[in-house]
């Protein structure tokens, strides 16, 4: 019997109670890509849920989690829900997973298995899709996993899942429902979590010796330098660090898994790894990789590292060790600290800006240090960003355009908007050229290939209706990956501009190979071999068109690229998605990064 027309029916299935959890927990959308396993789930969440919060189709269970990554990184730290399809769907999320798991991302994931009940199940696909217990298959990259045998273990397990994800650091949660559970009849009332609980832990303060001992050093430092990596998950986390960097005159150098400092800020000296050569204190704030940032290295030697002098002394405020995985080596080579503080910097850090305040208050010696130490860094940065704006012009006219003209252009054309960009930086050229000047420009530097386009989906998900501009420079390979992602952004109307970065390559690994070329001495012309996307070259602005989204290019004159982007613009301003698809020239990187 049809229910058009009627009213909300009552819950009488035991999906329905995961959809009651699931609008008590108030996820704003749920991503998706459709399978049988959670019928009775999806059943629910659009006749009894009457599809609040909405569904949003995907083509790829990777996108699906990728969406909620990016949301979740755009929003500071809002959850969305997914839900995969039993094993299959599991195991084509499972990168995805990991990608959101070593980058602090908190994703509420259903699943669905069985039935779990032999009996119950049909012959041949049931128990291909069946596992004993599904989630041991992202158990090393995940916060915490459960599969209820019954409905009583539902709401429990539910909001304990929801405690774990948001408890610092984030992180991702899986949750595991039968079939045959989902689309059996309630029979008893199980109890729900009691509205008015707190949902969350409160978040953890530094230990108030060790901050004070972190403060004295950094008083008494000549040459301190501030590292921050996560500080900007929380929107509070850029002002944060802003205050205790004035007030303690140290440079900063940002990491960028979020956006932690302005970087037009005088301050601010990120890329100049000459920095670390001087410093005698190295203030790590929410930190997890201390060494990339901070050592030279060369792309061909492994192991070849120089970084800060022996002599530098090292404190931190952060998690440490807290989360850490026992199977990926994400963690990065532990680095020892003569003071570590562990706790929210969201805390700590106003705490420390408060105790240096206290400490310098009276001290003229004191201020008078800060106050020199301030202009110095101010006139090193000026340098910095004056060489920087000299060598994006280098070979401006080139045909096609080089990485830092597409910057440049781009930047003209979006420097009056309130914009995001979302996760690709152009090999850092564009935080070198643009002004990232509040906490929500960026929600942190892109994490790899294959996971770009849906973490930039989410950013624009999570900006829809704001009336920013959401850009995403978008690397050719990895589109190449998930192509199918751009019909995501034009069925569910994400106003958001997608500017092609093809070089008609996977460069980073042609990169690598005419580094290696160079050091056997082999030949560099080959090192394109299994690396190239020419030949055919794809039409990406023609795939934006098939798939509904406003399509212009390729382009490869720098001069011509302003003129693009504006009418792409105005498409993205009437609620619609669009793609400019810019060809590049290639950068090869140095081969010791200094």
């Amino acid at each position: 019997m049809s229910n058009a027309g009627k009213g909300k029916i009552e819950r009488k299935w035991q999906s329905d109670m995961i959809v009651d959890l699931i609008k008590r927990y108030n996820f704003p959308y749920i991503t998706m890509n459709p399978g049988a396993s959670f019928r009775g789930l999806h059943d629910s969440i659009i006749n009894y849920g009457e599809n609040e919060p909405p569904m949003l189709l995907c083509q790829h269970e990777e996108i699906a989690v990728q969406i909620a990554h990016g949301y979740s990184k755009a929003t500071f730290g809002k959850p969305m829900l997914v839900i995969l399809h039993n094993l299959v769907g599991l195991l084509h999320a499972t990168m995805a997973i990991y990608y959101a798991f070593i980058d602090r991302a908190p994703i509420f994931i259903v699943g669905a298995t069985g039935p779990m009940h032999e009996g119950k199940r049909r012959p041949d696909i049931d128990w291909k899709h069946t596992a004993l217990v599904q989630g041991e298959v992202i158990r090393q990259y995940t916060k915490w996993d459960y599969q209820p045998h019954a409905i009583d273990g539902v709401p429990e397990s539910f909001a304990r899942a929801y405690s774990i994800m948001l408890t610092e650091p984030h992180g991702p949660v899986y949750m595991c429902y039968d079939a045959a559970m989902q689309e059996e009849p309630i029979t008893y009332e199980v109890p729900q979590p009691p509205i008015g609980s707190v949902d969350v832990p409160a978040p953890t303060m530094p230990n108030p010796e060790a901050l004070e001992a972190i403060a004295d050093k950094m008083v008494a430092s000549d040459n301190p330098v501030l590292l921050a990596q996560y500080v900007g998950r929380h929107e509070c986390g850029f002002e944060n660090l802003v205050e205790l960097a004035e007030t303690i005159g140290s440079p900063v150098w940002d990491a960028n898994s979020s956006l932690n400092f302005p970087n037009r800020h005088p301050l601010c000296v990120t890329f100049d790894k000459s920095i670390f050569e001087t410093a005698d204190l190295i203030v790590g704030l929410d930190v997890r990789d201390w060494e990339k940032q901070t050592h030279r290295f060369s792309v061909t030697e492994r192991g070849n590292l120089t970084g800060p002098p022996a002599s530098c002394d090292h404190v931190e405020v952060g998690f440490a060790e807290v989360g850490i995985s026992k199977w990926a080596m994400d963690y990065g080579r532990m680095q020892p600290c003569s003071v570590r503080a562990l706790g929210d910097t969201k805390l700590g850090i106003p705490e420390l800006t408060r105790l240096i305040c206290q400490r310098i208050e009276g001290n003229a010696a004191a201020q008078e240090k800060i106050a020199k130490r301030k202009g110095a860094v101010a006139k090193r940065h000026d340098g910095l960003f004056a060489k920087w704006d000299a060598e994006a012009r280098v070979g401006y006219d080139s045909v096609p355009m080089t990485p830092q003209r597409l910057a440049l252009e781009m930047w003209d054309v979006i420097k009056d908007e309130d914009w995001v960009l979302t996760a690709n930086t152009l090999k850092y050229w564009v935080r070198k050229l643009w002004n990232f000047d509040k906490a929500y420009r960026h929600p942190g530097q892109d994490i790899g290939t294959s996971t770009q386009v849906g973490i930039s989906l989410g950013v624009g998900l999570a900006n829809k209706g704001t009336g920013r501009l959401v850009v995403d420079i978008q690397p050719d390979g990895d589109l190449m990956f998930d192509a199918g992602a751009l019909w995501f952004a034009a069925k569910h109307e994400i106003p958001m501009l997608f500017v092609m970065y093809n070089n008609r390559a996977y460069y980073n690994d042609w990169d690598h190979q005419i580094h290696l070329a160079h050091e056997r001495d082999t030949d560099e012309a080959k090192a394109h071999i299994g690396m190239d996307l020419f030949g055919p070259d794809p039409d990406f602005a023609g795939l934006a068109r098939s798939m509904g989204v406003w399509g212009e290019g390729p382009i490869e004159k720098g001069e011509d690229l302003g003129p693009a982007l504006r009418r792409a613009i105005e498409v993205v301003k009437s609620g619609k998605p669009a793609l400019v698809d810019a060809v590049t020239s290639r950068i090869t990187q140095k081969a010791f990064h200094a």
